[in-house]
Parts: C-alpha cells; structure tokens; sequence
C-alpha cells in the first residue's frame, strides 16, 4: 500500500482503511477477520464467540463510554476499547 505524508502522518493514498471492532457506531455490524491478543485472551473470546468470519453487533456503551457491549451470535459480551482495538474486521 503507499502511504502519502500530510501534516506529519502517514495516510494510505487508496485502498479500503482497515478496521477494528472500536471502529463500529452503536448498531452498526461488522465482519470478525482477525484476533491481535495475546493467545490465551483470544482463545477465551472465541470460546464466547468471537470466531473470524462471524458477523458482530456494536450494541451499547457504558456512561463514560468504555466497556462498549458488543453483540455475537446472541450473546452480550462487553470489552473494553482498548481489546476491541486489536480486533480486525474485514474490509469492505
């Protein structure tokens, strides 16, 4: 991907932004593509369902704003930003 240098920052010039879970409005779902957690941790949420290629639901979020309550495949699982950070979804 090339990248162009404005303002000191390194943007793509094309190409589809990835996205992570914290990316996602309340009501709007995204596409599980990949994990960036330690092992043990990402073992834990695809045992609660946080499997790549399964469709997630940001639902709602506590008062301040962090931990965000996600849904997957009907279950309520709430994490904080810093965790939905490092999970990717597919690019549109």
């Amino acid at each position: 991907m090339q990248l162009s240098f404005k303002n000191g920052h390194r943007t793509p010039l094309r190409g589809p932004r990835r996205r992570t879970l914290a990316d996602l409005e309340q009501n709007q779902e995204g596409v599980l593509s990949s994990l960036e957690l330690p092992d043990d941790f990402a073992h834990r949420l695809m045992e609660l369902g946080f499997i790549p290629g399964i469709r997630v639901l940001a639902s709602h979020s506590a008062p301040g704003g962090d931990p965000r309550v996600f849904r997957v495949d009907g279950t309520e699982i709430a994490l904080r930003s810093e965790t939905a950070r490092r999970i990717w979804l597919e690019t549109a």
